[in-house]
């Protein structure tokens, strides 16, 4: 009997991966801590580089009844309330890369994924569950110890995947690989009934730019609710990396802005926070027969809008990697881990210099203002054609 691939966590990635190696012919289990899908998390965007591969892995229409097709990312400035540019996405992205724009939220790309695989019959999955040892046999096989209640069963696997998140515990069996760091940036959160906002804020994804803070908003749950991403620098002094946050707080944060833009952010009641954690993608992502995809291995910044999307074409190329008939697995690893590496360190840079370039301020921001104003549309949406043009490997 053929062994399986072992992936540990039922997040976007994990899922993704037991999808796409399902799909190559290999038998997968995947082990998840959690008793069951929760609602983790708000909005996610998923682009067309992204939603190449849910179209692939026969998702993306299952997803679409859960999705908003934004028309046009709006830039505008938070401090005048004035539009800076616009980025047309709707049709128009859709025919440039061949794939749409979606924001969805979280969960709900989550499930889809979920219940997916559950139709996979070579896929299976075990929620409640945990790897708590891992060992290798003498001939090379990979054992995973998974406890679920209190039984404990022993696991032969041919590769054992950590999609495991910022917080991987697979990641402590890669030798080398540093710990996620705060990056001193913190994201607000909150979501809304979509009759609570103006009927145009639900076509749209906005981008509000000011002096050490942006804001992101866009429709999800099929345009049903309204969800907002506040995102400034402080210092992180709870005890977790997400906590309840203080509504008082952040609107400090934004009380200099256009008036407009602090009535949207005064209408939600609660407001939840994260620390934003980064794992150098610069670290190694494998060691034998175990290999990190997504968070586990490069935790990245919001910036850009591709953290869940990294994940999704890691999935689309560690499957390219691996066929069922691979015998030398360390080598299908390492031939994963190189072909990704260039292109998510170069996401990470992305993110990072975006935030950058959004909480600038005084002339610095006027200079950004203008040279956004005077960019032709077409010529600002091609400078992500190197991230949404990708597309998976035969």
């Amino acid at each position: 009997m053929d062994l399986p691939v072992v992936i540990a966590g039922a997040g976007i990635g994990g899922l993704s991966a037991a999808l796409a190696l399902g799909a190559r012919g290999h038998d997968v289990l995947v082990v998840e801590r959690a008793g069951e899908l929760a609602e983790v998390g708000a909005g996610l965007q998923l682009s067309p580089n992204a939603c190449r591969v849910l179209k692939e892995l026969g998702v993306l229409d299952r997803l679409m009844p859960h999705a908003v097709a934004p028309r046009a990312i709006r830039i505008a400035s938070g401090r005048t309330g004035r539009e800076i540019a616009s980025i047309e996405l709707g049709d128009r992205i859709a025919t440039r890369h061949g794939a749409p724009y979606l924001v969805v939220h979280r969960a709900d790309l989550q499930r889809t994924l979920f219940d997916h695989a559950l139709d996979q019959g070579r896929i299976e999955i075990r929620l409640g569950s945990e790897i708590i040892e891992i060992s290798d046999t003498p001939d090379g096989i990979v054992q995973c110890h998974v406890q679920t209640g209190d039984i404990l069963a022993q696991i032969s696997a041919k590769a054992l995947i950590g999609a495991d998140g910022v917080w991987s515990s697979i990641r402590n069996r890669v030798p080398g690989h540093r710990e996620a760091d705060y990056t001193g940036l913190t994201a607000y959160r909150a979501t809304l009934p979509a009759e609570r906002v103006d009927d145009d804020l639900l076509t749209r994804t906005g981008l509000w730019l000011g002096p050490n803070a942006h804001l992101v908003h866009y429709p999800i749950c099929a345009g049903r609710e309204f969800n907002l991403v506040a995102l400034v620098p402080e210092r992180w002094t709870e005890e977790g990396w997400s906590a309840t946050a203080d509504r008082t707080a952040l609107l400090d944060h934004f009380g200099n802005w256009a008036a407009g833009v602090k009535t949207l952010l005064e209408k939600p009641d609660t407001w939840l926070k994260w620390a934003l954690c980064g794992v150098d993608a610069n670290g190694p992502w494998s060691d034998g027969k175990i290999a990190l995809l997504g968070d586990a291995a490069h935790a990245m910044l919001p910036f850009a809008a591709q953290g869940a999307a990294m994940a999704i074409e890691d999935a689309a190329v560690l499957a390219h990697h691996f066929p069922p008939t691979a015998t030398n697995v360390r080598t299908v690893l390492k031939a994963y881990e190189a072909d990704r590496r260039k292109r998510v360190k170069k996401v990470q840079e992305t993110a990072v210099e975006n935030g950058r370039i959004y909480h600038l301020s005084g002339p610095m921001a006027v200079g950004r203002n203008t040279v956004m104003k005077l960019m032709p549309p077409d010529r600002l949406s091609a400078r992500q054609d190197w991230i949404y043009g990708w597309t998976p490997p035969l």
